[in-house]
């Protein structure tokens, strides 16, 4: 399934808090969109592996992505190596996306900068024909894809974007696909632990922080994203 996007996050639920809006508007554009979780996130607090697959499909059927994919990597303990970039290859290009969506460079938690460096270095590595993959046909070897950018979103921290995507629209999209995690997020009658995650203000700080971003470009709600080199443009009114 050849994808025009490609959103790659360390657990279930990365993806939905960060970039869930971008993904839903790009759906409603008529592109193509895939997810792929690095991690079951298993070492959780709140939940189990199990739940997290059941609200990571759900979460999926809310925004309308076309493919969702777990590599069951070790929460808290993948690597930045060969065997986890190859994983990660081969997945690349099965999917051969344009555009590549991924963890912030910089953030609270560990699998979150390590995840943003483990994609960004196979999407450099993907690009390399003597670099030989199998996947579905082990007689078959993948031809090279490399995606035409990685952009990293932002997630705990506020990182200062390189740009901004108005979302304006889809903001309900986003926050029902992170609701769809239920056993992680606030949940007035839940007997389990606390966790940074969990609270109140958090759930609402994805209305505010998404409208600030908006305001500060005019627009009712936005998404911001880092990039690794230049976005260019082919005119000055490309640019909003």
């Amino acid at each position: 399934m050849k994808l025009d996007i490609l959103a790659i996050g360390a657990h279930p639920d990365d993806v939905e808090l960060s970039c869930a809006a971008t993904l839903a508007k790009e759906v409603a554009n008529g592109k193509k969109v895939g997810v792929i979780d690095l991690t079951r996130g298993e070492l959780g607090t709140r939940g189990t592996a199990e739940t997290r697959d059941e609200e990571a499909f759900n979460a999926a059927k809310i925004l309308g992505v076309h493919s969702r994919v777990n590599m069951r990597f070790a929460d808290g303990f993948f690597k930045n190596d060969k065997v986890h970039q190859l994983e990660l290859i081969k997945m690349i290009r099965y999917y051969r996306p344009e555009i590549i969506l991924c963890n912030a460079i910089d953030d609270r938690h560990i699998d979150h900068p390590k995840g943003s460096q483990l994609v960004s270095d196979a999407c450099f590595l993907s690009g390399l024909k003597k670099i030989e993959t199998y996947y579905k046909n082990e007689n078959e070897a993948q031809e090279p894809w490399r995606p035409k950018v990685v952009y990293h979103y932002i997630q705990w921290k506020d990182i200062e974007p390189d740009f901004v995507v108005d979302v304006t629209g889809f903001i309900d999209k986003k926050i029902d696909s992170v609701l769809a995690y239920k056993t992680q997020f606030f949940d007035p009658n839940s007997k389990e632990t606390e966790t940074p995650i969990s609270s109140k203000n958090f759930t609402e700080s994805i209305d505010y922080r998404a409208r600030n971003l908006g305001r500060l470009i005019g627009v009712e709600h936005a998404e911001g994203y880092t990039v690794e080199r230049y976005v260019a443009v082919g005119s000055l009114f490309d640019l909003k």
